[in-house]
């Protein structure tokens, strides 16, 4: 190749792409995931369980979906601050005893990436 250089940069430029689109993970292996979360939670109407409705999760100041009866710890998270996003759910999914000290939820939380990037991709589509 007679510019080595330009090559290596194009490949550099494209790389973050394929990264890209597997950071926004699979709908259907997250509804799969989502049965791990279906025996407390519903995503797709705005309906508590046992855990609170997830529907239109994103966005929202943690600890203040109305009508459920949330741990002190959670309402003081989302007193102190934290919204669900991307970031705070995949912290909080890894382990929600971690990420928010004296949570009620039981579910010891989920250690594989993928598993979380397909959950939340599944999650996302009821918050539109």
């Amino acid at each position: 190749m007679r510019y080595p250089a330009f090559a290596g940069l194009v490949s550099l430029i494209c790389l973050p792409v394929p990264a890209a689109i597997a950071q926004e993970g699979d709908v259907a292996a997250g509804e799969t995931v989502f049965k791990k979360c279906a025996v407390c939670h519903i995503a797709d109407s705005d309906k508590n369980k046992v855990g609170p409705s997830l529907n239109h999760l994103f966005g929202r100041t943690a600890g203040t979906h109305p009508d459920f009866a949330y741990s002190p710890a959670m309402k003081a998270a989302g007193a102190a601050g934290l919204v669900w996003d991307e970031a705070t759910l995949r912290d909080y999914l890894h382990d929600p005893k971690l990420k928010v000290k004296g949570t009620k939820m039981a579910f010891v939380g989920l250690k594989d990436d993928g598993e979380i990037t397909n959950l939340i991709a599944y999650l996302k589509q009821f918050s539109k």
